[in-house]
């Protein structure tokens, strides 16, 4: 259900997506792919070589620190965001390698620093932080996959500000210019871990 939830949040955008579904008889349309995510195969008649990102949504946290570990080892650059139906799972789905993990506690904090402070940029859940920063000079004319943020610092590029617009899960072949800002989330020690890596970068928010 959580599953189908997201994808009709994505249809509403017009964004494109694919569920992969276990259990045939769920199956609606061309959007399903049926199979099991820990099969290679049907990850790839999922398209995960090419997509921007991946949402894990099932009942399960086993499963859903399994996956997050396979696909990310699958696609190291890809934006993971996964589930969480206990607590005291986040941290673990984190190391996992998810970008973003929803708990319901994650979802009632961001609601209500939403209608507090509407508009800015803040914590999310306990050690998980969204910042914006301007950008470096060594990283312009890169794209972020040859920039290996991630792979540098732990912290994802979820978001671009260019001329007054947000791009959001900019692709991996993006190009940085000098006029664009950086909207990244990662646990408190790799938003360190970025601003040592990166200490010329000025933190906007």
């Amino acid at each position: 259900r959580v599953g189908r939830a997201a994808a009709r949040a994505l249809e509403e955008r017009g964004l494109e997506f694919r569920i992969i579904e276990k259990e045939a008889e769920l199956i609606k349309n061309q959007d399903y792919i049926h199979g099991s995510a820990a099969d290679i195969n049907t990850l790839t008649a999922a398209g995960i070589e090419k997509t921007s990102s991946i949402i894990i949504t099932t009942h399960d946290d086993a499963t859903n620190i399994y996956l997050t570990l396979y696909c990310r080892k699958l696609r190291p650059d890809v934006q993971i965001i996964s589930r969480a139906n206990y607590d005291r799972n986040i941290s673990t789905l984190h190391t996992a390698g998810a970008d973003m993990v929803m708990s319901y506690a994650s979802l009632i904090a961001n609601v209500i620093l939403n209608i507090i402070l509407p508009g800015r940029i803040l914590m999310l859940t306990e050690g998980l932080n969204i910042f914006r920063v301007g950008m470096h000079n060594s990283l312009v004319g890169k794209t972020i996959a040859e920039c290996k943020i991630r792979e540098g610092t732990g912290c994802s590029v979820i978001a671009i500000y260019h001329q007054g617009t947000m791009m959001v899960n900019p692709p991996p072949d993006y190009r940085f210019n000098q006029e664009n800002e950086l909207v990244l989330i990662g646990m408190s020690k790799n938003e360190k871990a970025f601003f040592s890596h990166y200490p010329e970068m000025r933190k906007l928010i």
